[in-house]
Parts: structure tokens; sequence; C-alpha cells
């Protein structure tokens, strides 16, 4: 249950403190106010707690940041929720503390029990901590694609669901896969036709790596073969005639001077080791010289050459790196293409047994849909007697389908629609078109009764879920709150004074300003105030001694439990 929360900075709040597990934590507790006193920020608060997105637009003007912290308590019993946690690293928790902090730059931080954790995680948690009911669930009894969900909720049939939605993904891709192998089928020849030319042309030419570059640099020796050639010999003739023979003189003189003076003999024998390195070089010279050709057919040979390989680069790739690699991939797809038959066969054989298993996977899905509408029609009869429909009747009409699998979609091929009759007499017709506010908000906690009597949620919160009653429908709704309190801790946040007197603890958000700035803040009312402000919530400003008196009869009765 939820024992105490936190909240700091959240749009017109600065800062509050509430401790709900002070009476025990377990009842009823109501929230009331005038409009616009800020009761929906309690609401937001929890959404950011449970994961939900938030906005720079949510934190008070002015502040960097807001805050939201709330302590849980888990219940004994409840092996799902601490099956939850354990998971999540938190093994042996007895409660829990969620703590979502929202900055200006949009950022946020989520923590559980003191570690960062993640939106997915705080929302996995908080669908097993709480139960938020408000007027925008109303508008989703009428919509007819909602009911389905309503159905699978109430019978536990969820995760049979996901397991087909599973299946049926897979199903999908598998029979885009056949879709896609019976296409290449059908234009398998004259692929098959296509990727043999472009074979046997990239095979003709048969290219070899970085062969393109090599060539490149043979056509442009070639194509200066004379000029090299000159100016090799003359380089040679320079070098063997002049320099060389004057070099080995020299070799030679130095050699004489080192016999007679010592100190020349380091330098004598530089002088001779450049006279042989030049020999050396003449020898590599005349090597070059030797080998060069000037030969105009070779160059036409590789001008072509290099010609048919930028041919290839053309049609298959930049480098012939790519151009290999693509004649490698086409061999591959046409070993395929040949096999393409018995692919076929397989997937085929696949899809229908994946078919067959969705079919048999949504007949169950069915039979057990169909025994919870029975199930949920008898329960709803009963609860929404006990909400002042006299005679009513909601039921479930499932519509028809073809039971093959062109029918499937996510979820089966259950198409589900609650209809509803508030009269006696009167047969019951689409909810959508018939049910008004006040009787859908009924219809609403009825739902919520019922769900809430399944699962192991401790906390129910309801969110002006009384829009658009009055009369003996408000006592109504006020004693079912009432009752499913008595199991569960139960947070409303009312205008109704009905449900407000039955309240076993109650709160009162008013907004004021507090040096010159506006401020929520909500306080507990002790027996006195309480009588204060249930009595403006049924006179308005006008309260008067009938209205005190009628305001201490629902107080008395909420207190006797009538």
């Amino acid at each position: 249950m939820l024992c105490e929360l936190k909240i700091s900075n959240l749009a017109l709040i600065e800062t509050l403190h509430l401790d709900l597990c002070e009476n025990g934590g377990n009842g009823l507790v109501v929230m009331t106010g005038e409009t616009g006193a800020g009761k929906s920020i309690m609401l937001r608060a929890i959404h950011l707690l449970t994961g939900g997105r938030g906005t720079a637009e949510w934190i008070r003007n002015g502040e960097v940041s807001c805050t939201v912290e709330a302590l849980f308590e888990i219940a004994s019993g409840n092996d799902l929720l601490r099956a939850i946690v354990e998971e999540q690293g938190m093994e042996g928790e007895d409660s829990l503390v969620m703590k979502r902090v929202l900055n200006r730059n949009g950022r946020s931080r989520m923590y559980i029990n003191g570690s960062p954790a993640t939106a997915k995680m705080a929302s996995e948690l908080a669908i097993n901590l709480l139960n938020v009911a408000s007027q925008h669930d109303h508008q989703q009894l009428l919509q007819p694609h909602f009911h389905l969900d309503f159905i699978d909720t109430m019978g536990g049939i969820w995760p049979q669901r996901k397991e087909f939605d599973k299946l049926f993904l897979h199903w999908q891709e598998q029979r885009n896969a056949l879709e896609q192998l019976r296409r290449q089928e059908r234009e398998k020849e004259q692929r098959k036709d296509f990727l043999q030319f472009q074979l046997q042309e990239i095979e003709n030419v048969a290219p070899e790596l970085a062969e393109d570059e090599g060539l490149a640099e043979e056509r442009k020796k070639l194509k200066s073969a004379e000029l090299l050639i000159q100016i090799s010999r003359n380089s040679h003739s320079l070098l063997a005639n002049a320099l060389l023979d004057g070099l080995t003189q020299i070799r030679k003189d130095m050699a004489q001077v080192a016999e007679l003076d010592q100190d020349a003999e380091e330098l004598a024998a530089e002088l001779g080791g450049v006279s042989y390195h030049v020999e050396d070089l003449v020898i590599k010279l005349r090597s070059y010289r030797d080998s060069l050709v000037n030969d105009p057919y070779r160059l036409e040979t590789v001008n072509e050459r290099l010609n048919e390989l930028q041919g290839l680069k053309r049609k298959y790739g930049n480098t012939l790196g790519e151009v290999i690699a693509y004649a490698q991939e086409a061999k591959l797809e046409l070993e395929q293409i040949e096999t393409l038959d018995k692919a076929v066969t397989e997937c085929e054989a696949k899809v229908a047994q994946l078919g067959a298993d969705l079919c048999s996977q949504a007949v169950l899905l069915s039979e057990r849909r169909k025994k919870t509408a029975e199930k949920l029609e008898k329960a709803m009869a009963d609860e929404l007697a006990s909400l002042a429909f006299h005679q009513s009747a909601l039921e479930v009409h499932f519509g028809e389908h073809q039971a093959g699998v062109e029918s499937l979609r996510q979820g089966g091929w259950d198409r589900v629609e609650f209809f509803f009759s508030a009269n006696p007499g009167e047969p019951p017709r689409p909810l959508a078109k018939v049910a008004s506010g006040g009787e859908l908000s009924r219809l609403m906690l009825a739902f919520k009764c019922l769900l809430a009597k399944k699962d192991m949620v401790e906390t129910v919160i309801f969110d002006e879920v009384d829009a658009g009653i009055g009369g003996e429908a408000a006592e109504a709704v006020a004693r079912k709150i009432q009752e499913l309190a008595g199991h569960h801790q139960v947070i409303c946040i009312t205008h109704l004074p009905q449900i407000a007197a039955r309240g076993t603890t109650h709160f009162l958000v008013e907004k004021g300003v507090e040096e010159g700035r506006t401020q929520s803040g909500i306080k507990l009312l002790d027996p006195d105030q309480r009588l204060d402000e249930v009595s403006r919530m049924l006179a308005g400003e006008s309260v008067s001694e009938q209205t005190r008196a009628w305001a201490e009869e629902l107080l008395a009765k909420g207190r006797g439990g009538l």
C-alpha cells in the first residue's frame, strides 16, 4: 500500500508530505477541494512515479527541478510483486521507495530503493502496486476496440494473449518471407539469365585484385619510355666515363697518400668506399637503361586491358575488389535460385504449421473469453444492482468471423463489444450509443471493483469517477467505494459529499497566496473541519443549520457503513 508521498516544486506545490499510514493505511482516503485547487497534481505525481512522461512545464516556476517520492509497503501474500522485486535485485525488501526527479532541461532520473532505475522498471512495479481510475478510463468504455482488453484483464488472459501475439508476428514474418520467395520464383528465369550474363562478363575479363593499379603505373612508364631511355643513357654515360674514371684515379692516389701519411687513412677509406659505391650504381643504372623498351604495341595492350577493367568497375563496383565480390555474390544467388523450389516448399510448410498453431491458440483464447464474458455478465449484474442500476443489463457481444487464418490479427479473431440497457424492457444496445456520463462512471466503478477483488493490487486511486452522478446513484457509488475500501486502500479525489463523508481519512486541498505566490497545499481535517468541508460541498458558501445537519447525517452514515 501507499504509505507516504512527498512532493516538491511540482506545479503549484512547493513542498508536500502526506502520511497515509498514520491511521493504519487501509480504508478510504478522500481528497476534496475547490475546482483548480490542485487535486489533480497528486495524480500527476503518481504518473511520474510510475514511469510516465513529464514535461518541464510541470516544474514550479523559478525552480530547476521537481521531485516526487513515495513509500510503498508490500503485503506478505503478494508473491507476484515480490517476484518482480527480486528480479530487479531487491530481494528480501518489504518496502519500496520510488523517487523521480524531473529537471527543467527535460531529463529525468528514477530511483528505486536508492538505486538508479529505468521507467520500464517503475512501470512493471506500478502495475502491481496500484490501480488508477480516472475520467479518461470512462472514454475507453465508449471505444469498442478497448472492450477486448477489459475481457482479457478480467479473465487473466493477457499472458496467453501475449504468447499468441508473439506467434502471430512470427507467422507474419514467415508469410512475408514466403511471398518474397514466390516473387523470386516467378522472376527466377529472368533473374537467372541476367546473373549468368553478368557473371560471364566478369569471368571473361578475369580481373585480379589491384590489377588496374599496376597497369596504370606500367602505362605511365610506357608512355614516357623514349624520354626515360634518353635520360638514362645520358646519365649512365656521365657516371660511367668522366665521374667514375676520376673517382678511380682519386682512390688510387689517396691510397698512396695514406701509405705516406697515416692521418689520411680514414679519408682515403671513405673516398675508396664512394668510388666502389659509384661502380655499383653504374651497374644498376646500366641494368635499368637496358630494361627500358619503347614498345607501342605493349602500350596499346595495357590501354585495352585498363578499358576492360574500367568497364567492369562502371557496372559492378568502384574497385576491382568490389567487382570480384559482386561476382561471388552472383554465384551464390545462382546457387540459391537452383534450390528455390525446395525453399518455397519448406517455407510453405512452415507458414501452414504456424497458421494451424495460431488457429488452435485463437480457439483457446475465444473459449476463455466467452467463459470470462459469461462470468463478467453475472458479476456485473450484481455490481450494477449495488450501484442503483435496477434490472440493468450488460451483455458481451462477440462479432461474427471466419474461422480461418486470414481472419486473424493481433489478439486473435475475436471482435468484442459491450451492449448495455439501463432500463427494464429496453433491449441492450451498443454501450457507446446509450450510456450517459453518470452511467459510464458507475459502469467503470463496477469494472474496477471486480478487478480489484481479483488482483493483488492493494491501492486503488479514483480520480473524480463520480462525474455526472447525483441523488440515489451518488449514495450507491459512495457505498460501493466504501465497500471496496474494506479490503483495499482506496484514495478517492471527489466532489461528491456522499463519498467524502464515508472517508476513513479526509484531506482538504486548498490554493492560497503566500509571499505573493500561489501555492497549493493539503491538510488533514479533524472532525469539526470535516463537518465544515462536507457542508461546503453540499451548499457551497450558503451553509445553513439545515445543511450542517444534513452533513452530520452523511458523516454518521459513513461511520456506520449504511
